[in-house]
């Protein structure tokens, strides 16, 4: 079977699938119990200064009933230090061919000369800078507040630079209008590596009997962080750009919105050298790996790829800008009526919301007509691929070149 093992920036892991830094990763027991299921690496929920987190914390997003995203107001860890890096030796000691990467975030520099030391005398093999989360510590001049800033945010990083030891990953936010802004500039301060996306500010739902955002403290809330599946489209929007910038050297941890293998390989195939994982864990618990792994080493056995590395980046030369487009490249739609099931939901999508280029094969006069499979106007068709996507049957609408 191919070789699944990654080297990011240093940091050897036996396959891409890492814990994101959440409450998947809040304990050393946790992060054991999923390196025993399979898991490659784990970055640990974020440390500082200890805080105190409050009652109730998740909010859900859900769409045909199917929950798709978390809205987290969840801080960082709220147990002590000391603990916490007693468990991260513990860990590592018990599972030295993992990764184990500390989160972390502090505000003043002898407070990140202070947490470095003792990460490192943890036998962390890595440090993740949290400048991401987007409520809560950024309030406090903390995590988004320094990613939206790049002269903030290299100065910190260049503090860091200077006392590890050990590879420097730093965590962007998505909450900005160019990731490329904070990506160089957390390159250009020494970054070894960058991982994002972290959660998406947001509300996901509001209570109408109460009038109050969810999730509810006594009788207020407030915005959270977003993560789930909804997010991964802004995510690999977002490693997109940072592979295929020429000033953005260092690999790429993508993050946001995976919940199978076919998610963590769109996510390489974009640039990503591994991946991290939390909202699908939270809902299905660290059995997943076993999936994600399996699927992707069959991925890649089909594709005739001894090495998950000639996957990573595949995908980029093709990235362009809109500009690059044909624009006189066409194609249309094609309806199979072997396996139509005559919903006419396509019909009802063109008619309403695309180029009215799909009919009916029956009119008022011929009500009693059989058939009820309905037809392309090729002439009229734009390629724009809206029937394909709302059809419910797999491959019964396809596209086709002019």
């Amino acid at each position: 079977m191919p070789n699944l093992n990654t080297n990011f920036c240093g940091i050897k892991s036996p396959n891409p699938f890492w814990l994101a830094s959440a409450p998947p990763t809040n304990t050393g027991y946790q992060i054991m119990r999923a390196f025993e299921y399979g898991w490659g690496g784990a970055v640990w929920k974020t440390l500082g200064k200890q805080v105190k987190n409050v009652s109730s914390r998740l909010g859900a997003h859900y769409y045909n009933q199917q929950l798709i995203g978390f809205n987290n107001i969840e801080l960082i860890s709220d147990r002590s230090l000391n603990i916490n890096f007693k468990e991260m030796n513990d860990v590592k000691y018990r599972f030295p061919n993992n990764a184990l990467i500390a989160s972390l975030m502090v505000e003043t520099k002898e407070e990140w000369k202070n947490i470095i030391k003792m990460a490192e005398d943890a036998g962390a093999d890595g440090l993740e800078l949290n400048f991401g989360c987007p409520h809560g510590m950024c309030e406090k001049g903390m995590g988004s507040a320094v990613g939206q800033e790049p002269k903030i945010l290299k100065e910190l990083i260049s503090w860091v630079i200077d006392f590890a030891n050990i590879p420097v990953i730093v965590k962007l936010t998505p909450n900005i209008s160019n990731i490329n802004i904070p990506g160089e500039a957390a390159v250009q301060s020494g970054a070894h590596g960058l991982s994002l996306i972290n959660t998406i500010k947001s509300i996901t739902s509001v209570n109408l009997n109460l009038m109050i955002p969810n999730p509810i403290v006594k009788n207020i809330s407030t915005n959270g962080g977003y993560s789930g599946a909804a997010v991964k489209p802004i995510a690999l929007y977002m490693i997109g750009e940072l592979s295929r910038n020429q000033n953005i050297k260092v690999p790429l941890c993508g993050i946001g919105g995976i919940t199978n293998w076919q998610d963590a390989a769109e996510f390489i195939a974009l640039g990503s050298t591994c991946v991290q994982i939390c909202s699908a864990v939270m809902q299905n618990g660290y059995r997943i790996i076993e999936g994600l792994i399996n699927g992707l080493s069959n991925f890649l056995y089909t594709k005739n790829m001894s090495s998950i590395t000639e996957l990573i980046g595949l995908a980029v030369p093709n990235f362009k800008n809109w500009n690059n487009l044909d624009k006189n490249y066409n194609t249309v739609a094609k309806i199979n009526k072997t396996t139509c099931i005559e919903c006419q939901l396509c019909y009802i999508s063109c008619r309403d919301a695309g180029h009215q280029c799909i009919d009916l094969p029956f009119t008022k006069t011929n009500l009693n007509e059989n058939n009820r499979i309905p037809i392309v106007q090729e002439s009229k068709c734009v390629g724009c691929n809206l029937c394909k996507y709302v059809c419910p049957i797999e491959n019964c609408i396809t596209m086709h070149v002019k």
